[in-house]
Protein backbone atom coordinates (compact mmCIF):
# COMPACT_ATOMS: atom_id res chain seq x y z
CA UNK A 1 0.00 0.00 0.00
CA UNK A 2 1.49 3.13 -0.69
CA UNK A 3 2.11 6.51 1.90
CA UNK A 4 -0.85 7.89 0.39
CA UNK A 5 -3.44 5.05 -0.08
CA UNK A 6 -2.70 4.74 3.78
CA UNK A 7 -3.04 8.54 4.59
CA UNK A 8 -6.55 8.58 2.39
CA UNK A 9 -7.60 5.76 4.12
CA UNK A 10 -6.89 6.74 7.73
CA UNK A 11 -8.81 10.01 6.57
CA UNK A 12 -11.96 8.20 5.91
CA UNK A 13 -11.72 6.48 8.81
CA UNK A 14 -11.14 9.43 10.64
CA UNK A 15 -14.47 11.02 9.16
CA UNK A 16 -16.11 7.70 9.36
CA UNK A 17 -15.87 7.43 13.04
CA UNK A 18 -16.67 11.31 13.71
CA UNK A 19 -19.91 10.83 11.66
CA UNK A 20 -20.55 7.44 14.31
CA UNK A 21 -19.74 9.55 17.42
CA UNK A 22 -22.60 11.84 16.38
CA UNK A 23 -24.73 9.41 15.47
CA UNK A 24 -23.71 8.11 18.77
CA UNK A 25 -24.56 10.52 20.26
CA UNK A 26 -27.88 11.13 18.96
CA UNK A 27 -29.45 8.28 19.98
CA UNK A 28 -28.37 8.32 23.13
CA UNK A 29 -29.93 11.88 23.55
CA UNK A 30 -33.31 10.44 22.13
CA UNK A 31 -33.50 7.31 23.98
CA UNK A 32 -36.33 8.42 25.97
CA UNK A 33 -38.28 10.00 23.08
CA UNK A 34 -41.20 8.20 22.13
CA UNK A 35 -41.24 6.59 18.69
CA UNK A 36 -37.32 7.33 18.66
CA UNK A 37 -35.31 4.20 16.95
CA UNK A 38 -32.21 3.09 16.36
CA UNK A 39 -29.67 5.01 14.04
CA UNK A 40 -26.51 3.85 12.51
CA UNK A 41 -24.11 4.71 10.10
CA UNK A 42 -24.08 3.07 6.59
CA UNK A 43 -20.28 2.56 5.71
CA UNK A 44 -18.80 0.77 2.53
CA UNK A 45 -15.25 -0.27 1.48
CA UNK A 46 -13.38 1.79 -1.19
CA UNK A 47 -10.82 1.16 -3.72
CA UNK A 48 -8.51 2.50 -5.73
CA UNK A 49 -7.90 2.50 -9.54
CA UNK A 50 -5.57 -0.71 -9.03
CA UNK A 51 -8.10 -2.53 -6.79
CA UNK A 52 -6.85 -1.89 -3.62
CA UNK A 53 -9.07 -1.01 -0.51
CA UNK A 54 -9.05 2.67 -0.54
CA UNK A 55 -10.57 3.53 2.80
CA UNK A 56 -14.22 3.88 4.18
CA UNK A 57 -17.10 5.86 2.65
CA UNK A 58 -20.51 7.19 4.83
CA UNK A 59 -23.25 6.13 2.37
CA UNK A 60 -25.86 7.27 4.94
CA UNK A 61 -27.47 7.32 7.93
CA UNK A 62 -29.96 4.07 8.32
CA UNK A 63 -32.12 2.87 11.46
CA UNK A 64 -33.23 -0.22 12.66
CA UNK A 65 -36.98 -1.26 12.24
CA UNK A 66 -39.06 -4.33 12.43
CA UNK A 67 -42.12 -3.78 9.92
CA UNK A 68 -43.98 -7.35 11.13
CA UNK A 69 -44.02 -6.00 14.86
CA UNK A 70 -44.95 -2.28 13.84
CA UNK A 71 -47.87 -3.84 11.32
CA UNK A 72 -48.64 -5.70 15.22
CA UNK A 73 -48.73 -2.45 16.81
CA UNK A 74 -51.07 -0.61 14.65
CA UNK A 75 -53.39 -3.37 14.73
CA UNK A 76 -53.18 -4.30 18.66
CA UNK A 77 -53.72 -0.08 18.76
CA UNK A 78 -56.60 0.29 16.48
CA UNK A 79 -58.25 -3.06 18.50
CA UNK A 80 -57.23 -1.81 22.09
CA UNK A 81 -58.85 1.57 21.11
CA UNK A 82 -61.84 0.40 19.66
CA UNK A 83 -62.81 -1.86 22.79
CA UNK A 84 -62.15 1.00 25.36
CA UNK A 85 -64.77 2.68 23.36
CA UNK A 86 -67.26 0.12 23.66
CA UNK A 87 -66.51 -0.47 27.08
CA UNK A 88 -66.85 3.33 28.49
CA UNK A 89 -69.98 3.74 26.65
CA UNK A 90 -71.30 0.07 28.53
CA UNK A 91 -69.79 1.88 31.64
CA UNK A 92 -72.04 4.74 31.41
CA UNK A 93 -75.49 2.32 30.32
CA UNK A 94 -74.80 0.33 33.68
CA UNK A 95 -75.74 3.46 35.29
CA UNK A 96 -79.38 2.39 34.60
CA UNK A 97 -78.86 -0.66 36.87
CA UNK A 98 -76.37 0.16 39.39
CA UNK A 99 -75.38 -2.92 42.09
CA UNK A 100 -78.10 -5.01 43.40
CA UNK A 101 -78.26 -3.14 46.79
CA UNK A 102 -79.17 -0.12 45.00
CA UNK A 103 -82.38 -1.88 43.18
CA UNK A 104 -82.12 0.80 40.44
CA UNK A 105 -83.03 -1.62 37.69
CA UNK A 106 -85.99 -2.31 35.43
CA UNK A 107 -85.94 -5.48 36.78
CA UNK A 108 -85.35 -4.01 40.43
CA UNK A 109 -88.68 -1.61 40.19
CA UNK A 110 -90.80 -4.52 38.44
CA UNK A 111 -89.96 -6.59 41.85
CA UNK A 112 -90.89 -3.71 44.25
CA UNK A 113 -94.13 -3.03 42.21
CA UNK A 114 -94.95 -6.74 42.40
CA UNK A 115 -94.19 -6.65 45.95
CA UNK A 116 -96.82 -3.30 46.73
CA UNK A 117 -99.29 -5.48 44.53
CA UNK A 118 -98.99 -8.69 46.57
CA UNK A 119 -99.85 -6.54 49.68
CA UNK A 120 -102.33 -4.69 48.46
CA UNK A 121 -104.25 -7.44 47.21
CA UNK A 122 -103.76 -8.75 50.64
CA UNK A 123 -105.57 -5.76 51.81
CA UNK A 124 -107.30 -3.87 48.71
CA UNK A 125 -109.81 -1.75 50.92
CA UNK A 126 -106.04 0.05 52.70
CA UNK A 127 -105.12 2.89 51.31
CA UNK A 128 -101.95 3.04 52.20
CA UNK A 129 -101.11 -0.20 50.27
CA UNK A 130 -102.47 1.68 47.07
CA UNK A 131 -100.52 5.00 47.82
CA UNK A 132 -97.58 2.70 47.78
CA UNK A 133 -98.24 0.72 44.39
CA UNK A 134 -99.28 4.04 42.65
CA UNK A 135 -95.73 5.08 44.18
CA UNK A 136 -93.72 1.69 42.86
CA UNK A 137 -95.66 3.30 39.65
CA UNK A 138 -94.13 5.71 39.56
CA UNK A 139 -91.10 4.24 39.93
CA UNK A 140 -91.69 2.34 37.55
CA UNK A 141 -91.76 5.00 34.64
CA UNK A 142 -88.74 7.18 36.14
CA UNK A 143 -86.33 4.41 35.96
CA UNK A 144 -87.82 3.72 32.01
CA UNK A 145 -87.90 7.04 31.51
CA UNK A 146 -84.54 8.36 32.64
CA UNK A 147 -82.92 4.90 31.25
CA UNK A 148 -84.21 5.90 27.77
CA UNK A 149 -82.53 9.27 28.41
CA UNK A 150 -79.55 8.34 29.41
CA UNK A 151 -79.17 5.65 26.73
CA UNK A 152 -79.46 8.74 24.09
CA UNK A 153 -77.30 10.64 25.59
CA UNK A 154 -74.59 7.85 25.47
CA UNK A 155 -75.85 7.97 21.63
CA UNK A 156 -75.40 11.55 21.59
CA UNK A 157 -71.97 11.72 23.10
CA UNK A 158 -70.63 8.69 20.97
CA UNK A 159 -71.91 10.58 17.62
CA UNK A 160 -69.89 14.11 19.18
CA UNK A 161 -67.15 11.97 19.59
CA UNK A 162 -66.74 10.51 15.93
CA UNK A 163 -67.12 13.78 15.02
CA UNK A 164 -63.81 14.61 17.04
CA UNK A 165 -62.56 11.37 16.03
CA UNK A 166 -62.73 12.28 11.82
CA UNK A 167 -60.92 16.07 12.70
CA UNK A 168 -58.64 13.85 14.52
CA UNK A 169 -57.85 11.46 11.42
CA UNK A 170 -57.43 14.32 9.11
CA UNK A 171 -55.63 16.18 11.05
CA UNK A 172 -53.15 12.98 11.15
CA UNK A 173 -53.26 12.72 7.31
CA UNK A 174 -52.50 16.36 6.53
CA UNK A 175 -49.42 15.64 8.75
CA UNK A 176 -48.81 12.61 7.29
CA UNK A 177 -48.42 14.29 3.93
CA UNK A 178 -46.14 16.73 4.87
CA UNK A 179 -44.18 14.25 6.15
CA UNK A 180 -44.58 11.66 3.47
CA UNK A 181 -43.23 14.42 1.05
CA UNK A 182 -39.83 15.23 3.05
CA UNK A 183 -39.28 11.49 3.29
CA UNK A 184 -39.20 11.20 -0.64
CA UNK A 185 -37.67 14.31 -1.28
CA UNK A 186 -35.16 13.51 0.78
CA UNK A 187 -34.27 9.70 -0.01
CA UNK A 188 -34.26 11.37 -3.91
CA UNK A 189 -31.42 13.45 -2.57
CA UNK A 190 -29.92 11.46 -0.73
CA UNK A 191 -30.76 12.98 2.28
CA UNK A 192 -30.85 12.06 6.24
CA UNK A 193 -34.54 11.26 6.71
CA UNK A 194 -34.35 8.54 9.90
CA UNK A 195 -35.63 11.22 12.09
CA UNK A 196 -38.95 11.90 9.50
CA UNK A 197 -39.35 8.20 9.14
CA UNK A 198 -39.97 8.17 13.08
CA UNK A 199 -41.93 11.02 12.94
CA UNK A 200 -43.94 9.46 10.01
CA UNK A 201 -44.50 6.21 11.86
CA UNK A 202 -45.66 8.28 15.41
CA UNK A 203 -48.28 9.51 13.14
CA UNK A 204 -49.57 6.39 11.74
CA UNK A 205 -49.78 4.62 15.03
CA UNK A 206 -51.83 8.04 16.40
CA UNK A 207 -54.15 7.25 13.23
CA UNK A 208 -54.61 3.78 14.24
CA UNK A 209 -56.09 5.06 16.94
CA UNK A 210 -58.73 6.66 15.39
CA UNK A 211 -59.30 4.17 12.55
CA UNK A 212 -57.74 0.78 11.54
CA UNK A 213 -55.00 0.89 9.20
CA UNK A 214 -52.77 -1.09 7.31
CA UNK A 215 -49.80 0.25 5.05
CA UNK A 216 -47.84 -0.18 1.76
CA UNK A 217 -44.36 0.80 1.36
CA UNK A 218 -43.24 1.89 -1.98
CA UNK A 219 -39.91 3.12 -3.27
CA UNK A 220 -38.37 6.01 -2.67
CA UNK A 221 -39.22 5.57 1.21
CA UNK A 222 -43.12 6.58 -0.06
CA UNK A 223 -46.28 4.86 1.77
CA UNK A 224 -49.77 4.35 0.88
CA UNK A 225 -52.32 4.04 4.02
CA UNK A 226 -55.40 1.90 3.46
CA UNK A 227 -58.32 1.41 6.02
CA UNK A 228 -58.44 -2.41 7.16
CA UNK A 229 -61.25 -2.47 5.11
CA UNK A 230 -59.57 -1.90 2.16
CA UNK A 231 -60.39 1.83 1.74
CA UNK A 232 -57.58 4.44 0.56
CA UNK A 233 -56.96 6.38 3.34
CA UNK A 234 -53.88 8.54 1.78
CA UNK A 235 -51.84 8.12 -1.48
CA UNK A 236 -49.37 11.00 -2.00
CA UNK A 237 -52.58 12.52 -0.80
CA UNK A 238 -54.34 12.77 1.88
CA UNK A 239 -58.18 11.35 1.30
CA UNK A 240 -61.28 13.05 2.65
CA UNK A 241 -62.87 11.52 5.77
CA UNK A 242 -66.15 13.31 6.60
CA UNK A 243 -68.94 13.12 9.03
CA UNK A 244 -72.09 15.28 9.50
CA UNK A 245 -72.64 15.00 13.47
CA UNK A 246 -76.36 14.78 14.77
CA UNK A 247 -77.03 16.75 17.93
CA UNK A 248 -80.21 15.40 19.44
CA UNK A 249 -81.17 11.50 19.57
CA UNK A 250 -84.41 9.76 20.27
CA UNK A 251 -84.98 6.32 20.03
CA UNK A 252 -85.76 6.42 16.11
CA UNK A 253 -82.62 8.66 15.30
CA UNK A 254 -80.74 7.11 12.77
CA UNK A 255 -77.10 8.65 12.79
CA UNK A 256 -74.76 9.47 9.83
CA UNK A 257 -71.82 7.22 7.97
CA UNK A 258 -68.90 8.27 8.52
CA UNK A 259 -67.56 8.80 4.60
CA UNK A 260 -63.55 8.21 2.79
CA UNK A 261 -63.28 9.72 -0.18
CA UNK A 262 -67.42 9.29 -0.87
CA UNK A 263 -67.20 5.71 0.73
CA UNK A 264 -69.20 4.96 3.87
CA UNK A 265 -66.70 3.02 6.05
CA UNK A 266 -68.64 3.58 9.77
CA UNK A 267 -72.50 3.67 10.97
CA UNK A 268 -75.36 2.96 8.69
CA UNK A 269 -74.80 1.49 5.19
CA UNK A 270 -71.05 1.68 5.55
CA UNK A 271 -69.94 -0.40 2.34
CA UNK A 272 -66.60 -1.08 3.39
CA UNK A 273 -66.49 -0.95 7.71
CA UNK A 274 -63.70 -0.43 9.07
CA UNK A 275 -62.82 -3.23 11.95
CA UNK A 276 -61.73 -1.23 14.66
CA UNK A 277 -59.97 1.93 15.96
CA UNK A 278 -62.36 4.35 17.86
CA UNK A 279 -64.56 5.06 15.28
CA UNK A 280 -65.88 1.72 14.53
CA UNK A 281 -66.07 1.51 18.72
CA UNK A 282 -67.84 4.52 18.95
CA UNK A 283 -70.17 3.97 15.93
CA UNK A 284 -71.10 -0.10 17.14
CA UNK A 285 -71.70 1.78 20.56
CA UNK A 286 -73.83 4.35 18.71
CA UNK A 287 -75.90 2.08 16.44
CA UNK A 288 -75.61 -1.08 18.14
CA UNK A 289 -75.26 -1.55 21.64
CA UNK A 290 -77.10 1.19 22.69
CA UNK A 291 -80.03 0.47 20.27
CA UNK A 292 -80.21 -3.12 21.28
CA UNK A 293 -80.57 -1.70 24.81
CA UNK A 294 -83.15 0.88 24.15
CA UNK A 295 -85.11 -1.73 22.53
CA UNK A 296 -84.91 -3.94 25.50
CA UNK A 297 -86.11 -1.06 27.48
CA UNK A 298 -89.16 -0.40 24.95
CA UNK A 299 -90.11 -3.71 25.06
CA UNK A 300 -90.30 -3.72 29.20
CA UNK A 301 -92.64 -0.82 28.74
CA UNK A 302 -94.70 -2.33 26.13
CA UNK A 303 -94.82 -5.46 28.37
CA UNK A 304 -96.13 -3.11 31.17
CA UNK A 305 -98.43 -1.43 29.02
CA UNK A 306 -100.08 -5.00 27.62
CA UNK A 307 -99.53 -6.51 31.80
CA UNK A 308 -101.53 -3.93 33.07
CA UNK A 309 -104.34 -3.47 30.20
CA UNK A 310 -108.00 -3.81 30.72
CA UNK A 311 -110.31 -5.80 29.01
CA UNK A 312 -113.97 -5.47 28.35
CA UNK A 313 -115.73 -7.03 31.23
CA UNK A 314 -119.24 -6.79 29.37
CA UNK A 315 -118.77 -9.43 27.34
CA UNK A 316 -119.43 -7.33 24.44
CA UNK A 317 -115.82 -7.71 23.02
CA UNK A 318 -114.32 -4.68 23.15
CA UNK A 319 -110.22 -4.21 22.68
CA UNK A 320 -108.16 -3.85 25.52
CA UNK A 321 -107.39 -0.80 26.38
CA UNK A 322 -104.19 0.86 28.30
CA UNK A 323 -104.91 0.78 32.25
CA UNK A 324 -102.71 2.27 34.65
CA UNK A 325 -99.72 2.23 32.10
CA UNK A 326 -100.32 4.13 29.24
CA UNK A 327 -98.51 5.88 26.11
CA UNK A 328 -99.01 8.46 23.36
CA UNK A 329 -101.02 5.74 21.51
CA UNK A 330 -103.59 5.66 24.55
CA UNK A 331 -106.43 4.11 24.95
CA UNK A 332 -104.98 1.06 22.17
CA UNK A 333 -102.61 -1.26 23.73
CA UNK A 334 -99.18 -2.09 21.38
CA UNK A 335 -99.33 -4.93 19.19
CA UNK A 336 -98.24 -7.97 20.68
CA UNK A 337 -94.43 -9.18 20.14
CA UNK A 338 -93.95 -6.05 17.97
CA UNK A 339 -91.23 -3.08 19.22
CA UNK A 340 -92.60 0.14 19.52
CA UNK A 341 -89.25 2.61 19.54
CA UNK A 342 -89.36 4.78 22.20
CA UNK A 343 -91.60 3.52 23.86
CA UNK A 344 -89.82 3.49 27.36
CA UNK A 345 -89.85 7.49 26.86
CA UNK A 346 -92.93 7.62 26.55
CA UNK A 347 -94.47 5.62 29.53
CA UNK A 348 -96.94 7.21 31.78
CA UNK A 349 -98.66 7.04 35.14
CA UNK A 350 -102.45 6.77 33.78
CA UNK A 351 -103.64 10.30 35.40
CA UNK A 352 -107.76 8.81 36.36
CA UNK A 353 -105.59 6.44 39.18
CA UNK A 354 -103.34 9.30 40.35
CA UNK A 355 -105.27 11.66 42.82
CA UNK A 356 -102.48 14.96 42.76
CA UNK A 357 -104.21 14.76 38.70
CA UNK A 358 -107.96 14.07 39.73
CA UNK A 359 -107.55 10.74 39.83
CA UNK A 360 -109.08 8.12 41.99
CA UNK A 361 -107.29 5.16 43.93
CA UNK A 362 -110.21 3.07 44.04
CA UNK A 363 -109.47 2.42 40.36
CA UNK A 364 -106.00 0.23 41.35
CA UNK A 365 -108.22 -2.05 42.72
CA UNK A 366 -111.31 -1.87 40.55
CA UNK A 367 -110.34 -0.87 37.05
CA UNK A 368 -111.61 1.41 34.84
CA UNK A 369 -108.71 3.49 34.94
CA UNK A 370 -108.72 3.39 30.99
CA UNK A 371 -111.94 5.30 30.97
CA UNK A 372 -113.85 6.05 34.10
CA UNK A 373 -117.10 6.92 32.02
CA UNK A 374 -117.19 3.28 30.30
CA UNK A 375 -118.48 0.86 32.21
CA UNK A 376 -117.62 -2.50 30.52
CA UNK A 377 -113.92 -1.83 31.57
CA UNK A 378 -114.86 -1.79 35.33
CA UNK A 379 -114.09 -4.92 37.40
CA UNK A 380 -115.94 -4.17 40.28
CA UNK A 381 -119.00 -2.89 39.55
CA UNK A 382 -120.45 -3.31 42.69
CA UNK A 383 -117.84 -1.52 44.57
CA UNK A 384 -116.94 -4.20 47.07
CA UNK A 385 -114.51 -3.01 49.82
CA UNK A 386 -112.84 -6.60 49.51
CA UNK A 387 -112.50 -6.71 46.05
CA UNK A 388 -108.97 -8.38 44.89
CA UNK A 389 -109.71 -10.52 41.64
CA UNK A 390 -108.02 -7.35 39.12
CA UNK A 391 -105.00 -7.34 41.76
CA UNK A 392 -104.52 -10.80 42.13
CA UNK A 393 -104.96 -11.08 38.14
CA UNK A 394 -101.87 -8.02 37.64
CA UNK A 395 -99.70 -9.81 40.33
CA UNK A 396 -100.25 -12.92 38.39
CA UNK A 397 -99.36 -10.68 35.00
CA UNK A 398 -95.54 -10.23 35.98
CA UNK A 399 -94.57 -14.30 35.20
CA UNK A 400 -97.12 -14.77 32.60
CA UNK A 401 -95.48 -15.50 29.44
CA UNK A 402 -95.57 -13.19 27.14
CA UNK A 403 -94.59 -12.41 23.53
CA UNK A 404 -91.39 -9.94 23.08
CA UNK A 405 -89.80 -8.95 19.76
CA UNK A 406 -87.23 -11.41 18.81
CA UNK A 407 -84.72 -8.96 17.43
CA UNK A 408 -83.63 -7.18 20.78
CA UNK A 409 -81.22 -10.42 21.79
CA UNK A 410 -83.33 -11.77 24.56
CA UNK A 411 -85.35 -14.99 24.45
CA UNK A 412 -88.85 -13.85 22.96
CA UNK A 413 -91.01 -16.28 25.23
CA UNK A 414 -90.05 -14.88 28.90
CA UNK A 415 -92.21 -13.35 31.25
CA UNK A 416 -92.42 -9.81 31.85
CA UNK A 417 -90.43 -10.19 35.33
CA UNK A 418 -87.69 -12.37 33.23
CA UNK A 419 -87.11 -10.49 30.31
CA UNK A 420 -86.33 -7.15 32.38
CA UNK A 421 -83.66 -9.35 34.53
CA UNK A 422 -82.41 -10.80 30.96
CA UNK A 423 -81.69 -7.43 30.12
CA UNK A 424 -80.05 -6.56 33.12
CA UNK A 425 -77.93 -9.93 32.30
CA UNK A 426 -77.25 -8.80 28.78
CA UNK A 427 -76.03 -5.75 29.75
CA UNK A 428 -73.66 -6.86 32.64
CA UNK A 429 -72.32 -9.97 30.70
CA UNK A 430 -71.16 -7.36 27.45
CA UNK A 431 -69.50 -5.63 30.22
CA UNK A 432 -67.59 -8.01 31.67
CA UNK A 433 -67.07 -9.49 28.21
CA UNK A 434 -65.71 -6.45 27.26
CA UNK A 435 -63.96 -5.79 30.14
CA UNK A 436 -62.04 -8.72 29.64
CA UNK A 437 -60.67 -7.86 26.25
CA UNK A 438 -60.00 -4.60 27.25
CA UNK A 439 -57.29 -6.39 29.61
CA UNK A 440 -56.27 -8.64 27.08
CA UNK A 441 -55.69 -6.46 24.51
CA UNK A 442 -53.99 -4.10 27.14
CA UNK A 443 -51.57 -7.10 27.62
CA UNK A 444 -50.94 -7.58 23.95
CA UNK A 445 -49.94 -3.83 23.19
CA UNK A 446 -47.95 -3.93 26.30
CA UNK A 447 -45.48 -6.82 25.04
CA UNK A 448 -45.75 -5.84 21.54
CA UNK A 449 -44.73 -2.19 22.73
CA UNK A 450 -41.91 -3.66 24.55
CA UNK A 451 -40.78 -6.08 22.13
CA UNK A 452 -40.37 -3.26 19.43
CA UNK A 453 -38.67 -1.21 21.36
CA UNK A 454 -36.39 -3.65 22.13
CA UNK A 455 -35.96 -4.26 18.88
CA UNK A 456 -35.53 -1.01 17.85
CA UNK A 457 -35.03 1.14 20.45
CA UNK A 458 -31.85 2.44 21.78
CA UNK A 459 -30.10 0.90 24.51
CA UNK A 460 -27.61 3.61 26.50
CA UNK A 461 -24.80 0.64 27.70
CA UNK A 462 -25.02 -0.61 23.85
CA UNK A 463 -24.39 2.34 23.22
CA UNK A 464 -21.64 3.56 25.51
CA UNK A 465 -19.76 0.17 24.35
CA UNK A 466 -20.32 1.10 20.89
CA UNK A 467 -18.44 4.89 21.65
CA UNK A 468 -15.52 3.07 23.10
CA UNK A 469 -15.03 0.65 20.04
CA UNK A 470 -15.52 3.65 17.86
CA UNK A 471 -12.78 5.79 19.58
CA UNK A 472 -10.49 2.90 19.82
CA UNK A 473 -10.56 3.14 16.24
CA UNK A 474 -10.51 6.60 16.29
CA UNK A 475 -6.70 6.04 17.76
CA UNK A 476 -5.80 3.23 15.51
CA UNK A 477 -6.59 5.98 12.63
CA UNK A 478 -4.58 9.11 14.34
CA UNK A 479 -1.70 5.94 15.17
CA UNK A 480 -1.55 5.24 11.34
CA UNK A 481 -1.51 9.17 9.87
CA UNK A 482 1.69 9.18 12.77
CA UNK A 483 3.40 6.66 11.17
CA UNK A 484 2.64 7.52 7.60
CA UNK A 485 3.70 11.20 8.62
CA UNK A 486 7.19 9.71 10.11
CA UNK A 487 7.61 8.08 6.73
CA UNK A 488 7.35 11.08 4.94
CA UNK A 489 9.83 12.83 7.40
CA UNK A 490 12.61 10.29 6.71
CA UNK A 491 11.60 10.29 2.96
CA UNK A 492 12.39 14.11 2.76
CA UNK A 493 15.29 14.01 5.17
CA UNK A 494 16.71 11.16 2.88
CA UNK A 495 16.32 13.23 -0.29
CA UNK A 496 18.45 16.37 1.06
Amino acid sequence: MSLSVALKVAQSALAARQTESSVVARNIAGAQDPGYSRKSVLLSQTYTDSGQAGGLKVDGIGRVTDSALYSSLLQSTSTGTSQESVLAGMTRLAETTGDTQNKMSAAAKLGELKLSLQNFAADPNNAIQAQDVLQASKEMVRTLNSGSTLIQNVRANADADMATSVREINTLLKQLEDLNSVVVNGTQSGADVTDALDSRDQVLLKLSQEIGITTLNRSNGDIVVYTDSGVTLFETKARAVTFQPTVVYGAATTGNSVMVDGVPVAGPGAVMEVRSGRLHGLAELRDEVTVTYQSQLDEVARGLIEAFAESDQSGGGGPDQAGLFTWSGAPSVPAAGTLVPGLAAQLVVNTNADPDQGGNLDRLRDGGISDPLDPNYNYNPSGAAGFSDRLQELVSAFDRDTVFDGGVELDPTDSLSGFAASSVSWLEAGRKTMTGNVEVQAVILGRTAENLNNKTGVNIDEEMTLLLEIERSYSAATRLISAVDAMLEDLLAAAR
